[in-house]
């Protein structure tokens, strides 16, 4: 008895050894040791591989183009790698995709609901505090003569209606007073002689006060007073004492400043949403806090050809002049897109672009494993963070609004139709959207626009952009919104300086979408201090200085076209850098180092 107890302790205690050994000593243990030559003969590798039965590639859910034997961390972004099985797609259609859990997660993907809705934007737009020019009173000389006295001699001077401003000496005026003395005499017998010399007199900007004055003194006068002619404010002087004047000639401005206008640039993409009585807020930095709302009463028919902006004015009420000539405004617009009611509507992170093609991924429903379609459609008009969609979608239906180019990435790798693979009777791409080429934007693009030779006056002046550039770039890198802001005014000023009449027809063309996209996107950073609207704002600009140095050249250029995967939450951002070095401007210190050169520009 106590042997078998004995026993039974003993074999105990082999048991627990074996189960703390693991399977391997588990299994020789209950096989009676029979498996001893074939532990012994197996090697971690051959572990690993009976781990990585899924697939022996692995690859990285964000950048498919990498390719390892081990998993492991992705050298580009860090994202842990995963089997290709597990980003590939599963299905037999060629315009379907399906995803793992696992790499749903890696890459973020998050689906949106197509919407029927009336579409609203949201408009930000820059101006100018400017005087009304109907209140503007241009004082000119009436008549030759002398400035003698100046009784207002500075600008910004408040003058009330009838105040002198200046003394003149006059020989005209004084030999049509001894005229006006000698036609009085004849009042009674002839008395349109008399009223021809009084008219005289009137025509000269004489008050009749003045006129009988002069009539009752019965004396000549040899200097008179300049008089306002409204209450305002005198806002250019362009006489001195002493000075010699013309008819004709311009003396004083007085405007009135009791109402002022307020006039904004809004650029071509936002004109369809604008409309005589849309209301429009807008600040001013030396008021803040405050808010001032009025209404939209004249938009410019005809676009600025430098700016490629049309004006759009509003008219305030302004008590106690706290609004004055010159002021920078920051005004913001919500606007109803004319015509349109109900319209479907999917978020802009859910459109992938070629050029001529929009392409959405809708999520079939009533599928257990996630699927996905390759879907191309007709987008309408943007409204602030969608777009309508004119034709390819139906309410309900659920695109992929986070994470669609992984999805993409996914349908590539397994040669799937794709945004870089379209159907074989689908139109082709078009290099003048280059932008949504993303990873590929840079062996896309051609330096050369269908042989047409570009002026290098053109590419002289393209190249004063990079400088401003550069600091605004710098600024976003320091996390500094204020100096950024001034800097985007900056490389507004450069573009002015850039004249577009030295290219001609497809290259005018092309450069004036760049510049529209450039100005667009100048315009948001320029009217916010937030950092993050300016930094989504930077990598559309970006890319667009990028396609405009591919398709002109640059002269004496040496830059980096450099790449982050982690700035967009869908599908990374670009900017240019003067520097090899990496210094990511949109997250600031926080990844600082985060990104890679994707091509040097020379």
């Amino acid at each position: 008895m106590m042997k078998n107890k004995q026993s039974l302790y003993i074999g105990i205690g082999f048991l627990m050894i074996g189960l703390l050994l693991g399977g391997g000593a588990s299994r020789w243990f209950f096989s009676g040791g029979s498996n001893t030559t074939e532990m012994e003969n197996s090697k971690p590798a051959e572990a690993t591989e009976h781990i990585h039965e899924a697939g022996d590639v692995w690859t990285c859910s964000m950048h498919p183009q990498i390719r390892k034997e081990e998993p492991g961390p992705c050298p580009i972004c860090g994202m842990d790698l995963v089997p290709v099985d597990a980003v590939n797609a599963l299905a037999n259609e060629e315009d379907e995709v399906q995803m793992t859990s696992t790499a749903m997660h890696l890459a973020n993907v998050q689906t949106a609901t197509v919407e029927r809705t009336e579409p609203v934007k949201e408009i930000y737009l820059s101006g100018t505090v400017e005087a009304d020019e109907r209140n503007i009173a241009q004082i000119t000389a009436r008549f030759a003569g002398r400035i003698d006295k100046l009784y207002v001699n500075v600008t910004g001077q408040a003058v009330k209606r009838g105040q002198a401003l200046a003394n003149v000496y006059s020989p005209e005026l004084v030999t049509a007073q001894k005229e006006l003395f000698e036609a009085a005499t004849f009042r009674d017998t002839n008395p349109s002689f008399y009223e021809a010399a009084v008219n005289k007199l009137k025509l000269w900007n004489l008050s009749e006060r003045q006129i009988q004055d002069i009539l009752k003194s019965k004396e000549v006068r040899y200097n008179f007073n300049i008089l306002a002619p409204q209450s305002g404010t005198v806002v250019a002087r362009h006489v001195s004492v002493g000075d010699y004047i013309s008819e004709g000639q311009s003396l004083f401005e007085v405007a009135n400043l009791d109402q002022v206008w307020v006039v904004f640039d809004a650029y071509e993409r936002d004109l369809p949403w604008i409309r005589e009585g849309n209301e429009i807020t807008f600040t001013v930095q030396s008021l803040p806090g405050q808010t001032f709302t009025s209404e939209i009463t004249f938009i410019d028919p005809v676009i600025d050809a430098q700016k490629r902006v049309a004006t759009v004015r509003t008219e305030v009420a302004n008590r106690h002049d706290k609004l004055k000539p010159q002021m920078f405004a920051q005004g913001v617009l919500t606007s109803e897109l004319p015509g349109v009611d109900d319209a479907l509507v999917i978020p802009k992170s859910a459109v992938l672009w070629t050029g001529k093609r929009a392409i959405v991924y809708v999520k079939q429903p009533d599928v257990e494993q996630p699927t996905f379609s390759y879907r191309e459609i007709t987008l309408g008009p943007e409204a602030g963070d969608h777009y309508v969609v004119s034709e390819g979608l139906t309410e309900g239906e659920r695109v992929v609004a986070n994470g669609v180019f992984k999805v993409d990435a996914a349908a590539q790798l397994r040669g799937n139709v794709s945004m870089m693979s379209p159907r074989p009777d689908g139109p082709g791409l078009d290099s003048s959207r280059l932008d949504s080429f993303k990873d590929k934007a840079p062996e896309a693009v051609s330096r050369t626009l269908n042989n047409i030779e570009i002026d290098p006056t053109f590419t002289k002046q393209l190249a004063t952009v990079l400088s401003p550039y550069y600091d605004l770039k710098n600024a976003l890198v320091a996390s500094d919104a204020e100096r950024a802001a001034k800097a985007a005014k900056l490389v507004q000023r450069s573009l002015t300086k850039v004249d577009m009449t030295l290219v001609e027809g497809e290259a005018q063309q092309r450069w004036t979408k760049f510049l529209d996209a450039i100005q667009a996107a100048l315009g948001t950073i320029e009217s916010t201090t937030s950092l993050d609207l300016q930094r989504t704002a930077f990598d559309p600009l970006s890319r667009a200085l990028y396609q405009s140095i591919q398709q002109f050249g640059v002269a004496g250029l040496d830059a980096y076209y450099q790449y982050c995967p982690m700035a967009d939450s869908n599908e990374g951002a670009y900017w240019l850098s003067e520097t090899e070095e990496i210094n990511n401007p949109y997250f600031g210190e926080a990844m600082l180092g985060c990104g890679e050169t994707r091509e040097e520009l020379r």
